[in-house]
């Protein structure tokens, strides 16, 4: 009894009741926060149950690093599923949660509470403003290291960074106008880190961190042995066979994979010239050896839908594996040695040594397996292949590999039709980094080959390429991504038990997902019910339809959903974060949308201007709409609300900026005749606003 009262005065109220707070201070609080200085009244009994009520405490200052959206989803699973009980958040009597909501709400940043980005223009005279508060360069992160080991070196205490980790409180007197009913529902702001990649400079989606939730651990998956464990699979997935031309990548694809483009691309003479200068300026024309097979056009590749077979996932095409070894000749270029062509039924094609032009200084033998007694008597060229190639690859020829670019450009050749491994199975953490071929066999195929220290064998390899694209084509395009390692939260919900209690198949916890257009193509396909909305008002009254209940919805269980995820997207438009609006009627259709007038960029085809409203008018309106959709929840409810990530804005600009400059280097332009320059300054800039787009916000509490 002693302990329990003890961690009770050692925890910080982060929830309290939805009635109006208390102005009497109970005894022995002054080491507590203003929540528990304001304790709130007693619960009203729902129905007149008797109910422990649920209640959420945090221990002040423990927290080392911000939560993560993902933390989110991990309170929401172990309220209603089965995840486990979270270590920066306590959580009394979970089981008597009847409701869960978590509400998206993008274009909220912490700044608007500590009041480090105004709602209101600031009168200020710019230039004056400048003179008298010189602009002071940002932290980085070596400058903190530094002038916390000279600290440390002087005996004086670290600064206490951890506390940007820790919610701050909210006190409605010292909120602005717009943002005081939030101090009244929720007690804090939490700092909510959005998923992303420090490395690459990336932020991944808001909406997967929350409604994509990891397949669970099998007994069979477990073990640390080394190199890839087998593919795990949701037991939900189903296999749909698909046939290779859906696999086949695009002009884009291959550019910005660093292939040299086929002329069947492009159809104007125009087009075909400036192809031609970039090859030319790029040394891969006819003049320096390069082929292209004959396939005059995309459309020449097309089977008449009578020449196919049912069910086919060749679809008539003649699909060719292919694989080369290479060395390294004097200048230190990369030149084939072998190259191996297996067909659809994995018998050889084609197997050939070849003697480069040029002197070789290292024949890469433990990688390619070549060595020089292979190659002394071998008299067949780079030529001589190229000829072979020609007559083999046909308009209807697909050629398959694992980053193919690299052997293409040892063989000289271009063809238009290819299915690169490396891009139809893509790297966990996203491009540019890209799946080992070994890794693939191993996860996919629970083979292991490039076994030994003898180098590869570019057979063994074509097939293994081969039996991926294979199981591609049955299992579908969602195999070997993201999406099949992973489960819609909604599917795990639905196995869950409610109370306890064991259910009957189709009898878990349901869920909904209330969104602008229509959420049923998206995320919401594997929830109870999905809502399309044209605007906030109608996420509103959909979420208050799907948490209690609708009539006239008879897809919504009697006494609504459990878990429903929604998104408020008014505030976002207003702020220039979103550049298209969802149709409602069309869930392929969307209309342009013009940014603010100082931050309007070039735009093509249809389009509309955002509202002008003031950032305080439109953040008053969205709190409105939070502050509405608390008042419609039931008793028992935990409501969460997320902004996703912070201002977006500056890393589109800098990675629009960066594609552009990529455009421009691999098609070979000289420096100064870059329109963008990308030098380690834009790099830097990347990666701090990748760092600020990450920063996003979030409040909890149980109504």
């Amino acid at each position: 009894m002693a302990r329990h009262n003890k961690r009770k005065q050692t925890l910080t109220r982060v929830n309290h009741a939805s009635s109006p707070k208390s102005d009497q201070t109970p005894p022995n609080a002054s080491q507590s926060t203003k929540d528990e200085q304001q304790p709130s009244t007693k619960r009203k009994r729902v129905d007149g149950e008797k109910t422990k009520y649920p209640d959420l405490t945090y221990v002040q200052g423990t927290l080392k690093s911000s939560i993560r959206i993902s933390d989110l989803q991990g309170l929401l699973l172990y309220c209603f599923a089965d995840g486990i009980a979270p270590q920066w958040i306590s959580i009394k009597h979970s089981g008597h949660m009847r409701k869960v909501v978590v509400l998206m709400v993008p274009g909220l940043e912490i700044g608007m509470f500590d009041g480090t980005l105004p709602l209101e223009p600031q009168e200020v005279d710019k230039e004056k403003d400048e003179a008298t508060h010189p602009e002071v360069p940002e932290e980085s992160a070596e400058d903190r290291k530094n002038a916390d080991f000279e600290r440390w070196k002087q005996g004086l205490p670290l600064d206490d960074r951890l506390s940007r980790f820790n919610p701050q409180a909210l006190d409605p007197a010292s909120l602005p106008e717009p943002l005081r009913p939030l101090g009244k529902m929720f007690p804090h702001v939490w700092p909510v880190k959005a998923p992303g990649d420090a490395k690459y400079n990336k932020v991944h989606s808001p909406l997967q961190a929350i409604l994509l939730s990891s397949l669970p651990k099998s007994k069979e998956s477990g073990g640390s042995g080394k190199g890839a464990r087998p593919a795990k699979v949701d037991k939900g997935f189903v296999p749909k066979r698909t046939p290779i031309t859906t696999f086949i990548s695009t002009a884009e694809d291959l550019r910005e994979n660093e292939y040299t483009l086929h002329p069947a691309f492009f159809t104007s003479d125009e087009e075909k010239q400036s192809q031609l200068a970039v090859r030319r300026q790029a040394e891969q024309a006819t003049e320096h050896g390069w082929v292209d097979t004959e396939v005059p056009t995309l459309e020449a590749g097309e089977v008449p839908d009578t020449e196919i077979e049912k069910g086919s996932v060749t679809a008539g095409r003649n699909v060719l594996s292919l694989d080369c070894e290479m060395c390294l000749t004097e200048g230190g270029q990369s030149e084939l040695t072998r190259i191996s062509m297996v067909g659809w039924d994995g018998e050889v094609v084609l197997d050939e040594l070849v003697k480069p032009a040029k002197p070789i200084i290292d024949y890469l033998t433990r990688y390619s397996g070549i060595t020089k007694e292979m190659l002394d008597p071998v008299t067949t060229t780079l030529a001589d292949i190229q000829k072979r190639l020609l007559t083999i690859l046909t308009p209807r020829s697909i050629l398959v590999g694992h980053s193919l670019n690299s052997d293409l450009t040892a063989l000289k050749i271009t063809h238009p039709f290819i299915v690169d491994t490396a891009h139809i199975y893509p790297h966990p953490r996203g491009p540019p980094l890209k799946c080992s071929l070994k890794w693939l066999t191993q996860k996919y195929l629970n083979k292991e080959i490039q076994k030994g220290t003898t180098g590869h064998d570019s057979i063994e390899d074509a097939r293994a390429v081969l039996e991926l694209v294979k199981l591609k084509c049955e299992k579908g395009e969602l195999w070997g991504t993201s999406e099949a390692s992973n489960e819609s939260i909604f599917r795990r919900l639905g196995r869950s038990t409610k109370n306890g209690k064991s259910t009957a198949p189709g009898e878990g916890r349901t869920g909904a997902v209330v969104d602008w257009g229509n959420p049923e193509r998206g995320f919401g396909s594997q929830a109870t019910v999905s809502i399309g909305c044209r605007d906030d008002d109608d996420v509103v009254k959909g979420i208050a339809s799907a948490v209690k209940g609708d009539e006239s919805n008879t897809a919504i269980p009697g006494g609504g959903v459990d878990f429903t995820w929604a998104r408020l997207r008014n505030l976002e438009m207003t702020r220039g974060w979103c550049t298209r609006m969802p149709d409602a009627n069309n869930a392929n259709e969307s209309t342009a949308l013009v940014p603010p007038p100082e931050e309007t960029t070039p735009t093509s085809g249809p389009a509309i201007t955002t509202t002008d409203k003031s950032l305080a008018e439109s953040v008053s309106q969205t709190v409105s709409d939070i502050s509405r959709i608390y008042e419609s929840l039931p008793p028992c409810t935990l409501f969460i609300v997320y902004s996703g990530t912070g201002d977006p804005r500056e890393v589109s600009r800098l990675q629009n900026m960066h594609r552009k400059y990529r455009e421009e280097f691999n098609a070979r332009k000289p420096w100064n005749e870059l329109s963008v320059k990308w030098t380690d300054t834009e790099e830097q800039a990347l990666k701090r606003a990748c760092d600020r787009a990450r920063e996003g916000c979030g409040f909890m509490c149980v109504k």
